[in-house]
């Protein structure tokens, strides 16, 4: 049997996980229009595995995950399923708040619980929230999206956190078990989103990978500071690959987990910011370093992403679903 029949194979005998039927051909609809490389050429390990569950704060760094079609997962620790949203149900991100990056969320069982310096814990039961709440909507990007209200005392919390108010501020999880709308096709249409690519809350696709190479090139071009992988916010960090070579990737495998990359990450102001801190870098780095020789080639590409630098890759699962992802696995690309 090639590898993909395999893959078209093992996802339908997983659809009772998913789901049912449903799952299954949505599963088959999308394999069966990729065809998935035979050979691969390994290009390093996975260093580093993260987790977020809010967007726009802290990671939660794991051994191993599960990979979901919405991203990955370990139980009711799930990546970008929960948001932050103002008195319009708006998200709001570090880009404008950078104190949210400072937000370490832990789950343990269904509970999810949220510390930062200086602040009482705060906890909620997800699992009370999914099964007691209606969904009611929120804005993503403008994209309406169904969410859970995690209810008044997280609430509070956050909103003295942000701006000292009592209820400006909601965190929302996210209610539906497929891709949220996929009007980020329309923004980037030159990318080949497919249906089940967007994921959740993420701004574009479910995982992200950065190769550790790259960053330590990007660290010889920076004068004034220094930055780690975890400035990109990844997923996946890749050790022992040259840098930037995954400019001429198309498919990554971790493991037994087969990925197909959507697009290139284009960067924005939120890389320079100090996620140990939340304080920004000076002279805007290292945005403006990348700026300088990490540009888009594709004319069509820039037309949407403007001066907007590449560094790292977005990525979509191509194999089935349910499958573990675990630090140390070997890295192969096609």
């Amino acid at each position: 049997m090639s590898s993909y029949s395999h893959y078209i194979t093992a996802g339908v005998a997983t659809a009772g996980v998913l789901g049912g039927a449903y799952c299954a051909y949505r599963l088959y609809e999308r394999t069966s229009k990729v065809k998935i490389p035979e050979n691969w050429t390994q290009v390093g390990t996975l260093k580093d595995l993260y987790i977020y569950p809010i967007k726009s704060c802290g990671a939660v760094q794991v051994d191993k995950a599960e990979c979901s079609l919405l991203g990955l997962k370990d139980g009711w620790l799930r990546d970008r399923f929960l948001m932050i949203v103002d008195n319009q149900n708006n998200f709001i991100t570090a880009r404008a708040y950078p104190e949210l990056l400072l937000i370490q969320p832990s789950v343990k069982g269904s509970v999810l619980t949220l510390n930062r310096a200086n602040m009482e814990p705060i906890s909620v039961n997800l699992a009370e929230v999914v099964s007691l709440q209606k969904p009611q909507t929120a804005t993503v990007w403008g994209v309406t999206v169904p969410v859970f209200d995690c209810g008044w005392s997280v609430s509070e919390w956050l909103s003295r956190l942000i701006d000292q108010s009592t209820t400006n501020f909601r965190l929302v999880y996210y209610a539906a078990q497929s891709s949220r709308d996929l009007r980020v096709k329309s923004i980037n249409p030159i990318f080949k989103f497919g249906k089940d690519d967007t994921g959740a809350l993420p701004d574009e696709v479910p995982f992200n990978l950065i190769n550790e190479a790259s960053v330590d090139d990007l660290n010889t071009r920076l004068e004034e500071t220094q930055v780690s992988s975890r400035v990109f916010r990844p997923n996946f960090v890749l050790s022992g690959g040259k840098p930037y070579d995954e400019d001429n990737w198309k498919f990554v495998k971790i493991g037994d987990n087969v990925f197909e990359i959507i697009k290139p990450c284009t960067r924005c102001i939120m890389t320079t910011i100090d996620p140990e801190t939340g304080i920004r870098y000076p002279k805007t780095e290292p945005l403006e370093t990348l700026k300088t020789y990490r540009q888009l080639e594709d004319p069509a590409a820039r037309k949407t992403a403007g001066s907007s630098p590449r560094m790292g890759l977005q990525m979509a699962l191509r194999s089935e679903p349910g499958t573990l992802i675990s630090l140390n696995d070997p890295i192969y690309v096609a």
